[in-house]
């Protein structure tokens, strides 16, 4: 695979614009890879205008024309479906719900056919894309469904300090709870294992599995999900060869003697999961699909409404997301047969 990385406008309302835009901007003192945007050229000018940002914005016409213009300039390719409506930074329009979407599609296809490296995607609204009809969950679910039938997808978010891997995403806790099986964490783990072999380089990735309940389960006596699921789960990954240690009290698992032993840890609730890596590293943390045909990243941040066109947005997490894909599609390389 050859060819930039793609970055999604995400919501135009959001901060997606202004974080690609100060990133490439600091791009002198915080080196990045090279990447292309999927935006409105017009409307990254103008943002750039409205922030104070001295940075050119060139519309190229394919994915290979990136590499020359970047250093000199931000290339931004054309959507495929034009903004529906006036772009007003903190007041997200339903009507540009399509070219939302329809821009994480362009960029998938055009990954899928080997003209580009991977996706790196700006944060969306789920709730404005419901209220156009969108028809997944999120993100994740989306990029599932444009990879194709029998994807599973992992969510996992990683700094340079963890990664953590929820089991269970975009539930309520109840909801969560009542999902939980055995299976879902046997399937989260191998495909945990198999994205820390493919794409860190781990040949033997290390699991530690987070107990739901209060210093998990207590023996059965605080609830007995850690007998009833959560182990047999961690029986089953070690019986296919794959290092997994639990159910740990999730309060436990996370400080520095504790991460040192482990490359990701599966927590069976969101939180478990977030609000770890939110501590650790709050501008830092990296969004990561897992389980897909190609690499995606994401900033670990939402659309962040309230600042949008004020020039406060963090560019951090884009940018650690962008290095990370870049790392990801390069230890991929390095495991082709014929890498040099």
């Amino acid at each position: 695979m050859t060819g930039p990385l793609l970055l999604t406008m995400g919501d135009p309302a959001g901060i997606g614009g202004d974080v690609a835009l100060a990133a490439w901007s600091q791009r002198a003192a915080e080196p990045l890879p090279v990447f292309a945007m999927i935006d409105d050229a017009d409307r990254l000018r103008a943002l750039a205008a409205r922030l104070g940002l001295d940075v050119p914005v060139v519309e190229v016409a394919d994915p290979a024309e990136a590499a020359a213009v970047f250093p000199d300039a931000l290339p931004v390719l054309r959507l495929a479906t034009p903004l529906g409506g006036p772009v007003v930074p903190g007041s997200p329009d339903p009507a540009n719900a399509p070219a939302i979407i329809d821009a994480i599609a362009q960029a998938v296809a055009l990954v899928r056919d080997g003209k580009a490296l991977g996706v790196v995607t700006n944060p969306i609204n789920k709730q404005v894309l419901h209220a156009a009809g969108f028809a997944h969950p999120g993100h994740t679910e989306y990029l599932a469904a444009l990879a194709g039938g029998g994807t599973v997808p992992v969510m996992m978010l990683a700094c340079t300090e963890v990664r953590v891997v929820p089991v269970t995403i975009h539930l309520s806790l109840r909801e969560a709870i009542a999902a939980l099986t055995t299976e879902a964490i046997v399937t989260c783990g191998r495909i945990t294992a198999e994205g820390l072999r493919r794409h860190w380089g781990i040949a033997k990735p290390r699991l530690a599995v987070a107990g739901l309940n209060p210093h998990a389960g207590e023996g059965g006596d605080m609830g007995r999900e850690e007998i009833d699921i959560i182990g047999p789960a961690i029986d089953r990954l070690k019986a296919e060869g794959i290092d997994a240690i639990g159910p740990a009290p999730a309060d436990t698992l996370f400080h520095p003697e504790a991460r040192a032993g482990y490359d990701a840890a599966l927590c069976m609730v969101h939180d478990h999961a977030l609000i770890p890596i939110k501590t650790i590293d709050f501008h830092g943390g990296v969004n990561v699909t897992l389980g897909l045909p190609f690499v995606r990243t994401s900033p670990d941040h939402g659309t962040a409404y309230a600042i949008a066109g004020t020039g406060r947005a963090n560019p951090s997490s884009l940018r650690a997301a962008l290095r990370m894909a870049a790392d990801m599609t390069r230890n991929l390389n390095d495991q082709k047969p014929d890498a040099s």
